[in-house]
């Protein structure tokens, strides 16, 4: 199983903690791209490509010496588009016959997700939890008799489901649904949307390709997705508190 982080982002709602990409920010002292590497490691995921962009250098240099995980850098010229545009950027990575772990790099929580995702068999699996704040922020999983019918973060008002929950940004994929993922992002950019959130291909690929997937009930453990000055307080005070 390979891991696939994007981390390509500006971060700019984050005010003046945006002076650097987002997974180097610290908490514990430790950087969020050092926990992911150090969680994977323990997950037994021992090759890992990083999607970098803005600052690249700052990460590459992270990276440089490092042994295990194995890591490499691929950048996103154009990381100020759609995420859509960093995923598409990892197309290889995607198609190279390997199951995958893809990871958002901005977020703080519990390791035990991760050896959620890489238990085998691989199977495509979202993690989801239900105790979350409604709003336009949250990317939301709705399920309708426990079946995937949205994922995305805006509902459509006449949308039937009955029960839903937020989608951590973790996600496991066999090696042919990450090839038909590849796929997808291509015909994004071919029809220039390129500034789609990488979350509409994913919708794509389960909703219109109809693919399966488990969806991993993770409410109560700790986890903070970091995008507002507030969220790096919470993880600060909340989150790393509990799974030090």
């Amino acid at each position: 199983m390979r891991a696939i982080i994007l981390a390509a982002g500006v971060g700019a709602r984050l005010g003046a903690h945006g002076d650097r990409p987002k997974c180097l920010l610290e908490f514990g002292g430790i950087t969020l791209l050092e926990r992911h590497l150090r969680n994977l490691a323990a997950a037994g995921i021992t090759d890992v490509a990083v999607c970098t962009g803005y600052q690249h250098e700052l990460l590459e240099q992270v990276v440089a010496a490092r042994t295990q995980p194995r890591v490499t850098t691929i950048t996103n010229p154009a990381f100020r588009e759609g995420s859509v545009v960093s995923l598409w950027t990892m197309r290889e990575a995607l198609r190279a016959g390997d199951d995958i772990l893809l990871m958002d790099a901005d977020v703080l929580y519990d390791p035990d997700l991760l050896r959620l995702l890489a238990t085998a068999p691989v199977r495509n699996r979202f993690l989801c939890d239900r105790d979350f704040e409604p709003g336009d922020e949250p990317v939301k999983i709705c399920l309708d008799r426990g079946r995937v019918v949205e994922f995305r973060k805006q509902l459509a008002p006449d949308l039937s489901y009955d029960d839903a929950g937020e989608s951590v940004g973790f996600f496991s994929l066999t090696a042919a649904t990450a090839a038909a993922l590849a796929d997808i992002t291509d015909d994004y950019v071919a029809a220039d949307r390129r500034n789609e959130p990488y979350e509409e291909a994913i919708r794509d690929l389960v909703l219109i390709q109809d693919a399966a997937f488990d969806v991993i009930d993770v409410t109560g453990r700790p986890w903070v997705e970091i995008d507002f000055p507030e969220d790096i307080t919470r993880a600060n005070e909340q989150i790393l508190p509990r799974i030090q």
